[in-house]
């Protein structure tokens, strides 16, 4: 009988235990990867400036695609009158986001690559100082550009909504 009561009181402390330690606060969903939070496609204004007077104030679409948890990879859109007179789209590579309270920032001291031109003829970018800043469905992005042999950046603001 002593073993009987004895297994009876482990079965009911064990219920208790197991009972507590499965009320926690298990209802919370898991943190969504800053990089699929950013993601997407956003249109809005984009203002170009060259030598301080504005070149281009134009709508577009920016698009940011994940490449890690805390990385995106962004497309820039095509600039200039169409033609020879273009730039074609740029992709900037593994741009870092943090996260702090509801804003997402992203920072990217330089990046360089090519894009070939509706000629076909390759041509090295560079961007520098790209800012990238979202908060919920609004983004804003900043960077200097040099494509070419061009000798001057061309300063760029982007502010758009994602879709």
């Amino acid at each position: 009988m002593k073993i009987k009561s004895f297994m009876m009181m482990m079965v009911a402390a064990a219920t208790v235990v197991l009972g507590f330690s499965s009320c926690g606060s298990d209802d919370d969903e898991p943190e969504v990867a800053v990089a699929t939070q950013v993601a997407g496609s956003y249109t809005g204004n984009e203002v170009v400036m060259v030598m301080g007077e504005e070149s281009s104030n134009d709508t577009k679409t920016y698009v940011f695609t994940k490449v890690l948890d805390t990385a995106v990879d962004l497309t820039i859109p095509e600039m200039g009158m169409g033609g020879h007179m273009s730039i074609p789209s740029l992709s900037v590579k593994n741009i870092p986001l943090k996260k702090n309270g509801n804003t997402i920032s992203g920072n990217l001291a330089s990046y360089t690559g090519s894009v070939t031109n509706a000629d076909g003829v390759e041509k090295a970018f560079s961007i520098t100082n790209l800012v990238v800043l979202v908060d919920g469905k609004n983004i804003a992005v900043t960077y200097s550009l040099k494509y070419g042999n061009m000798p001057m950046s061309m300063e760029t603001t982007f502010t758009g909504t994602k879709k």
